[in-house]
């Protein structure tokens, strides 16, 4: 056997690792957040105070000014995470109860990196309406929404939707998350080979929620929506396509791209759309085997590949390489240039929190994709370091400060703050969050993980 071979079989073992550490230890631990009091208790006395009679007081200070409630509760700080389990990772519709150890993990890189109390709520209920006014209903005790794992189309009506109508920001991670730092990584990618956005060839396979609000940032970035093709399981969307009429009925996001998209009106599938291209984005199924190294083979000089499904890419980046691609990203932390909404929605929302803005624009995102851009420019681009990891934690009080300030540009903030002051709160908050879980490890209140993982 090779040592090709061999050393290819390893790269799948590692790949393989976390899934089987996973299964160890989210048993060990029964899950990964908890809820712990962030006042001083001196005796119980004080439950007087933090309970009845005491808390009478506030109750009615925010009866009289319902604004007040973010300085007398932690309002300011909660971010719901909501799901109905329909499309969960790459794994597709597995329910509300399979869906909670994402969204446990989604709560804690939340208040890891970004300092954010999160919590997941998993929905038993799969009407688009009723989830609106599920989540409509609950907004008294949150500061944000964030909607995560929905199946689309209906995601992009509840987003739509939410939008007009929360007075809170409410956002579809899946969508804008995954569409700010794939646009983040791609301004630096196509920097490193010597292009220019406005130049490139984009194909875009898959056409789910992630890929939808991905080109339309792209656009807003200065790529050319003509330039751009996008494929998903029936092949490439185009205005002549047979299923037009159901596009345009029934999948209005896709028919409005197919309009936008491909001048050229060039046909086929994934084979066509990826030919002489110079980017290229998969955001469908995981793979292997989804996106075949011939095909990478036959894109323009220097390719970039994205292949960002979960858990498992498209093809897999040592293929990729093989069949030349220059810069390879995928959405796994195991594997160089991790596009992953992970790097996005902790700082994003650090920032709206922190002005407490009314919603989360596509104009805050592409402000915080360019930050991240520059964090990784400032540090000096590589073949295998186009974007920040999420050990850089820096990255995200800095993701915190662009947004903050764009929606105060914006008109869009409750309280307005200088870039000192928010650069402060953040850096505060999330030094917090960390070194809380360090200090809990070191005392032994978090236990260690067993020697084996």
């Amino acid at each position: 056997m090779s040592d090709e071979i061999l050393n290819r079989d390893e790269l799948i073992r590692k790949s393989e690792k976390p899934g089987r550490d996973a299964m160890i230890l989210h048993p060990y631990y029964r899950g990964k957040i908890q809820i712990t009091s962030k006042c001083c208790v001196r005796n119980l006395d004080d439950f007087a105070i933090w309970y009845t009679p005491g808390v009478a007081k506030p109750c009615l200070a925010i009866k009289d000014d319902p604004l007040t409630v973010f300085e007398h509760t932690n309002k300011g700080n909660f971010v719901a995470v909501v799901s109905d389990g329909t499309r969960v990772l790459g794994l597709g519709d597995i329910g509300a109860e399979a869906s909670m150890p994402v969204m446990e993990g989604k709560a804690l890189l939340f208040k890891y990196l970004g300092g954010v109390d999160a919590f997941p709520i998993c929905l038993d209920e799969k009407d688009p309406d009723k989830i609106i006014e599920i989540v409509l209903a609950i907004q008294p005790s949150f500061g944000g929404i964030n909607l995560e794992d929905l199946s689309q189309p209906k995601c992009f009506y509840i987003l739509e939707e939410l939008r007009k109508r929360a007075h809170i920001p409410v956002w579809h991670d899946d969508q804008q998350g995954t569409a700010a730092v794939t646009v983040a990584g791609l301004i630096n990618a196509v920097k490193f080979v010597g292009k220019k956005l406005a130049d490139v060839k984009v194909a875009m396979t898959g056409v789910g929620a992630s890929n939808v609000r991905i080109a339309h940032t792209l656009f807003l970035t200065g790529v050319d929506p003509a330039k751009v093709i996008m494929c998903d399981s029936k092949g490439i969307l185009h205005t002549e396509r047979q299923d037009a009429e159901t596009l345009a009925t029934k999948f209005k996001e896709k028919w409005e791209l197919a309009q936008m998209t491909n001048s050229e009106n060039i046909t086929g599938g994934k084979t066509e759309a990826i030919k002489d291209a110079d980017v290229l984005i998969a955001l469908s199924k995981p793979g292997p085997g989804i996106i075949e190294p011939e095909w990478i083979k036959t894109m323009a000089k220097d390719p970039i590949v994205f292949a960002c499904a979960n858990p498992v890419p498209e093809i897999y980046p040592w293929d990729a390489k093989a069949a030349g691609a220059r810069i390879m990203a995928t959405g796994r932390s195991d594997f160089p240039n991790q596009v992953n909404n992970s790097l996005g929605f902790p700082g994003i929302f650090r920032g709206a929190l922190d002005v407490r803005a009314k919603t989360i624009t596509d104009e805050m995102c592409v402000a915080a994709a360019l930050e991240l851009a520059k964090v990784a420019e400032d540090k000096g681009l590589r073949e295998d370091y186009i974007i920040p990891t999420m050990d850089e934690w820096e990255v995200f009080p800095r993701e915190a400060v662009a947004v903050g300030l764009k929606a105060i540009e914006q008109g869009l903030a409750r309280v307005v703050r200088t870039r000192e002051e928010l650069m402060d709160m953040a850096e505060k908050k999330i030094r917090h969050a960390r070194d809380t879980v360090q200090l809990l490890m070191k005392e032994g209140f978090i236990p260690p993980a067993p020697p084996d993982v």
